[in-house]
């Protein structure tokens, strides 16, 4: 397990700091992509590792916020 990865062992004021930080990555790379596509300069490879980055952190947004908001029925 490499811990400083792992959610259970960070506190949940870490995880909201890094949880801003990744939402904006993601909206900064969605802006990146954007940009790219319109002016055709970047080739599809490059498209596509922003695009899969992109989604790596879609899913570490998504954990974090399942590890903050869990979702109890009551």
């Amino acid at each position: 397990m490499n811990a400083p990865t792992d959610l259970s062992m960070k506190t949940d004021d870490v995880l909201r700091v890094e949880l801003e930080v990744f939402r904006r990555e993601h909206r900064d790379l969605d802006e990146a992509i954007r940009a790219l596509q319109m002016t055709g300069t970047a080739d599809q490879l490059t498209l596509q590792r922003l695009k899969k980055k992109k989604l790596m952190l879609k899913d570490k947004i998504a954990l974090i916020e399942d590890r903050l908001l869990p979702d109890i029925i009551a």
